[in-house]
């Protein structure tokens, strides 16, 4: 295949997913990786795409505020497998917390039939699960626009006030050593509240998170009692976390 018909279908696959990896560029074109690196490094070096480590993704994605809609669209697949696996942990009557990560969200579609109570600050989370067999708790505070959440001091005490059994939880970098970050100290308030008011809590997190260190460095790994991630994760990367006490659920 030519470069223009390679360039055209790299360009329809990261507006349509919003970010992609080499391996399934590869996979699509029917051609090297070694091919599909150079293709991506002429289409950054245009401005048309954003290249990242393993691939690449929307320029739209990377640059300003990313808005929900996008991050929940991005890695759909990996975000899909990861909420099937995590859904299959919650039993009816339970008390679950979700928060506003993309990949928490699409968590929605696998439990709406389930008869259990969700409280979240997440605004699509509970738009999502209105008219569904769920009952829904929605955090009071101060709303986010751009994350589509409620945040800040009112809403972390209205989640103190609730126990759940389990907390599903997101985050922006994940390591053995430096444990959890986050690309801002607002998501890591949330995410504390809800993880000490847990009996059990679990972090969804796609492979390419996996030891990644950002910003705010809030938590030590041992904040989560379960990491759930998809089935490209590095078998070398994940038996850290397990020597770190977690229980890593990824389909294997």
């Amino acid at each position: 295949m030519r470069f223009p018909n390679r360039k055209r279908l790299i360009l329809q696959t990261v507006e349509a997913k919003g970010s992609v990896d080499v391996r399934e560029l590869a996979d699509l074109l029917q051609t090297s990786e070694i091919t599909v690196r150079r293709d991506l490094s002429l289409l950054a070096g245009d401005g048309l795409i954003y290249r990242t480590h393993g691939g690449a993704m929307s320029v739209s994605l990377a640059t300003g505020p990313v808005r929900f809609e996008n991050k929940a669209a991005a890695n759909a697949e990996r975000k899909d497998y990861i909420c099937r696996l995590a859904a299959r942990e919650i039993q009816d009557g339970e008390v679950i917390f979700m928060d506003c990560g993309s990949t928490v969200f699409r968590l929605c579609q696998f439990i709406r039939n389930r008869r259990i109570r969700v409280v979240t600050n997440s605004l699509p989370v509970a738009n999502e699960l209105m008219n569904s067999e769920v009952t829904v708790n929605l955090a009071g505070g101060e709303v986010d626009k751009e994350r589509q959440a409620v945040h800040g001091l009112m809403a972390d005490e209205h989640v103190s006030r609730y126990r759940a059994d389990r907390a599903f939880l997101g985050v922006d970098g994940i390591s053995a050593e430096n444990g959890l970050s986050a690309h801002s100290e607002i998501e890591a308030g949330m995410t504390l509240a809800m993880a000490r008011h847990a009996r059990c809590t679990y972090l969804l997190c796609d492979s390419s998170k996996l030891e990644k260190d950002k910003y705010v460095q809030f938590a030590p790994i041992g904040l989560v009692q379960v990491l759930v991630t998809d089935d490209q994760a590095e078998p070398a990367v994940l038996a850290l976390y397990r020597q770190k006490g977690l229980r890593v659920v990824n389909g294997e």
